[in-house]
């Protein structure tokens, strides 16, 4: 007797609110029927899903739904071909829910109904009727500078190839698409600087041949701000091998050898480059560098003044040329200092002399050039000065770098 008075009770709290339950979906059909009010017919059936965890398998809920939403889509579509006033960005963010509501229809059914869902057919073939517009939308919002809803839509785009319900249409092989909404994808997420997102379609991206190179540029500064140096370094290996004149890998490839040490490294990446373009000024100004940090001062200066006579304008290879010169006086005194031959140290001397004569037009220049870089050039001058007996040129340096 217990027992049937618990369910006794048990049923008629049930009713009140299968009463309910049955009104709002009156009232939501009535609000879609009349085409009118479609967005409160919206939130009654939102509201059913939410307040009801039992209704989250309730197939008509979401049939109900995706029919307020297509009756919406339906206005939109009919003012934009009649090029009447219409709000787009919600016309392509109806278009997106439309496909979340089916697929949210699509796995109820597949739970209740296994292998062979009833629904899916008809909304696959819905869908995918509507999908082009998922790109179209997508692009709206790139071009709006909405990033994030731009990756959204066009992560549900490229999520279609996956998916079990539309896997008859196999848009991986037939969809000419998905390189382009890959790369898009990429570029919102390296735009919004997140590295998951930029990263989730980089691979198929790079199918973009005519977009590769921003495509690696995009993965490059990703892996950078996970600092995933080793991934890093191999997307900007590939990017230069690919477009060794670009001014992003190799200057960037450069910085990176550079810092680590590795300038063995980065001189094979610069030789690389000339052999594109043997008097690439950029190309030329690194190698003198890296020739003037490695020792190998004869060459940084041939390769300087190489760079001089193209543009005499250019301040950096006379301060390399200088320093190589210098460089190679600091080494002669080293040399000097531990011989005790009179004849030797004389001919040195005169040696020394000569580099320190070497050095100095190519440091005055390049204080010409560059007046405000007195740290590089006031210490060389002053050195060069006083070696030389300069005696008024020395005074001068020697209260600029003291001031």
């Amino acid at each position: 007797m217990r027992k049937l008075i618990l369910i006794t009770l048990l049923l008629l709290s049930i009713t009140p609110c299968l009463r309910a339950q049955r009104k709002q979906l009156s009232q939501a059909r009535s609000y879609i029927k009349s085409g009118k009010d479609l967005d409160k017919a919206e939130k009654i059936l939102q509201e059913l899903l939410r307040s009801d965890s039992a209704n989250i398998t309730n197939t008509k809920i979401y049939q109900l739904w995706y029919q307020a939403l297509q009756k919406q889509y339906d206005s939109g579509n009919e003012k934009l071909y009649l090029k009447q006033q219409y709000d787009t960005a919600a016309f392509f963010k109806t278009t997106d829910k439309m496909f979340e509501v089916l697929e949210k229809l699509d796995s109820v059914d597949t739970v209740l109904n296994g292998d062979r869902p009833k629904f899916r057919a008809r909304s696959s073939a819905d869908l995918n009727k509507l999908r082009p517009n998922l790109y179209f939308g997508g692009a709206f919002f790139v071009r709006k500078a909405d990033y994030k809803t731009a990756y959204l839509i066009f992560d549900r785009y490229l999520k279609c190839a996956d998916m079990p319900m539309f896997a008859h249409y196999d848009y991986a092989n037939t969809d000419r698409r998905m390189e382009q909404a890959a790369y898009w994808a990429t570029y919102c997420g390296y735009k919004l600087k997140v590295p998951e997102m930029t990263l989730r379609y980089s691979d198929k991206a790079l199918a973009d041949t005519a977009r590769m190179g921003q495509t690696l540029k995009y993965m490059a500064e990703a892996y950078l701000i996970d600092e995933d140096t080793v991934d890093y370094v191999s997307a900007l290996e590939r990017g230069f091998e690919k477009y060794p004149m670009s001014l992003y890998f190799y200057p960037k490839l450069l910085e990176y050898y550079t810092v680590t040490n590795k300038l063995d490294s980065a001189l094979l990446i610069t030789d690389r480059g000339l052999s594109f373009d043997k008097e690439n000024k950029m190309f030329l100004f690194a190698k003198s560098s890296i020739l003037l940090n490695v020792g190998r001062y004869d060459e940084c200066i041939a390769v300087s003044d190489s760079l001089i006579a193209m543009n005499d304008s250019l301040g950096e290879p006379h301060f390399n040329a200088g320093t190589a010169y210098l460089n190679k006086a600091l080494d002669k005194e080293t040399s000097m200092s531990k011989s005790l031959d009179r004849n030797e140290i004389r001919k040195n001397k005169e040696t020394l002399m000569s580099l320190y004569r070497k050095a100095l037009p190519y440091m005055e220049k390049y204080r010409v050039l560059a007046p405000k870089e007195k740290r590089k050039w006031g210490p060389a001058l002053y050195r060069i000065y006083l070696q030389l007996n300069m005696g008024r040129q020395f005074e001068e340096i020697d209260k600029i770098i003291s001031e």
